[in-house]
């Protein structure tokens, strides 16, 4: 999950919950290590993306949240390869969905959380191509690439 919606401007709120969704929050904070605050942000966060992305998931470590497809792979990914592709959209689905395991339907799901979540998205695809040049040149730090603004664009520059 990207910083900026990490470090996003907190708003005060009351909230009423069941005492036992109040128990179970808190034994979850503290088997996290974590405020009861803080999961009930990421639960919401998380949770609202689901209901508006069926078929997305969120994993990964508190500090290093991601959505994914389910039973499938990250968002990300699916946007980095098909930033790999030449062509139209439609093309580059189809050619994505020939390639691999992934039904056209979810590659679109993938998209549609995509264009929601540009941002963070492109974010990830950034640090992981860095990390990736990182390994190459044998060193742990290189310069961020530059990343095209729209996540369908063609092959990325770097």
């Amino acid at each position: 999950m990207s910083t900026s919606r990490r470090a996003a401007r907190q708003e005060p709120t009351s909230l009423c919950v069941s005492e036992s969704a109040a128990r179970r929050l808190a034994d979850r904070a503290a088997r996290e290590g974590t405020t009861c605050a803080v999961l009930l942000d990421r639960l919401i966060r998380e949770g609202v993306d689901q209901l508006d992305h069926p078929g997305i998931v969120f994993r990964g470590p508190l500090h290093d949240r991601r959505a994914g497809l389910a039973a499938g792979p990250d968002i990300w990914e699916v946007v980095a390869r098909l930033r790999e592709l030449d062509g139209p959209v439609e093309h580059r689905i189809a050619v994505l969905s020939a390639k691999t395991d992934l039904q056209t339907s979810k590659i679109r799901i993938a998209l549609a959380y995509a264009r929601s979540h540009g941002g963070e998205i492109l974010e990830r695809i950034g640090r992981n191509r860095q990390a990736m040049e990182g390994i190459r040149r044998g060193r742990r730090r290189v310069t961020a690439p530059t990343i095209r603004p729209s996540v369908l664009d063609g092959p990325p520059t770097t």
